[in-house]
């Protein structure tokens, strides 16, 4: 798979569960990419893991964070 397809499936993925009312709680890199935890805000507190292994995905959850820091 192209790098370009691949990022777009790891952003498709960070984008569905931020519109499914979850927010990432956590991240873990190493030498194979992110893991990115994702908690939901309801009274559930579900929890998601995504592997992010594309550098432009890496970016992409960054820059959620960063712009989540500002409000």
């Amino acid at each position: 798979m192209a790098e370009s397809k691949k990022f777009f499936a790891e952003r498709d993925k960070i984008d569905y569960l931020l519109q499914k009312g979850y927010r990432i709680t956590g991240v873990t890199e190493n030498v194979s990419g992110a893991f990115v935890e994702f908690t939901k805000t309801d009274s559930t507190k579900e929890k998601e893991t995504l592997h992010i292994m594309t550098a432009d995905a890496r970016k992409y959850f960054s820059s959620i964070l960063l712009n989540k820091q500002k409000f």
